[in-house]
């Protein structure tokens, strides 16, 4: 089973982590990025990342230390611990993905991606999947699920198969990419596992989305979005192709 993409997901244009403002003091992923968001009028893609004792958090790095005073793995801190620890910059701590989803209350399309826990794009244990569906399967809203790593879009499969899913992808060229295996990264960009994992959708870094692959992804009809559009500029060369864009910094 293969559950379509709502069409929200590409009619409003995505925010990136929340309608963000470090300057302003508005951080990603936090209740405020939400707030701003839907304000807007726009949709809010956010990240997930594990605590220690299995709670899905708000949060984008594997690290503390660029968001926060705090240093070291996200995943070594309990969800009590987490969510005392200010975002750097505003008065705000990290969120729960139970207590994002209470705040949005179904007043914006959510991009909901699982960081990769493997760290290599390897077999995960489950736990942020497993949370993560039961969450976002109780919760009244249009919601969609993706991640880097096929494993965890597997398990969100197999944890909530009518969530619709997808897989962030990209080139994955080794300039960024080095940690993997040249055969794991060139495995990854085929993406020709989409209809095993039933993929409803990709979301494709917008400086690749000339790749052959997304043409052969398109020209089965599924949804194409991207990642990060930063500029008007880019946004329209991104519509080339893409059906819907996530995007920072700017007004999309």
């Amino acid at each position: 089973m293969t559950p379509a993409l709502p069409r929200a997901f590409l009619e409003r244009p995505l925010a990136h982590r929340g309608l963000h403002d470090r300057a302003a003091g508005v951080i990603e992923n936090s209740r405020a990025a939400a707030e701003a968001a839907i304000a807007a009028g726009y949709g809010i893609e956010l990240d997930l990342q594990l605590s220690a004792d299995g709670e899905a958090m708000v949060f984008h790095d594997d690290e503390l230390n660029r968001l926060t005073g705090e240093t070291g793995p996200v995943r070594e801190r309990t969800a009590r611990e987490l969510s005392r620890i200010r975002l750097t910059g505003s008065d705000e701590t990290i969120p729960t993905l139970a207590e994002f989803l209470s705040l949005v209350g179904g007043r914006a399309p959510l991009l909901v991606e699982a960081k990769d826990q493997s760290l290599v794009m390897g077999p995960v244990d489950g736990r942020l999947e497993r949370r993560a569906a039961r969450l976002l399967s109780a919760y009244d809203g249009e919601k969609a699920v993706m991640s880097f790593n096929p494993h965890s879009v597997a398990l969100l499969r197999d944890a909530a198969p009518a969530i619709p899913r997808g897989r962030t992808t990209c080139s994955f060229r080794e300039d960024y990419w080095s940690g993997l295996a040249p055969e794991r990264r060139a495995e990854l960009a085929r993406m020709d596992d989409l209809d095993a994992l039933g993929c409803g959708f990709i979301s494709h870094q917008h400086n690749d989305l000339g790749d052959e692959e997304v043409a052969r992804v398109k020209a089965t009809g599924l949804p194409i979005l991207c990642w990060t559009i930063r500029s008007p500029e880019a946004e329209a060369a991104a519509r080339r192709v893409a059906d819907n864009v996530t995007f920072e910094g700017y007004r999309a």
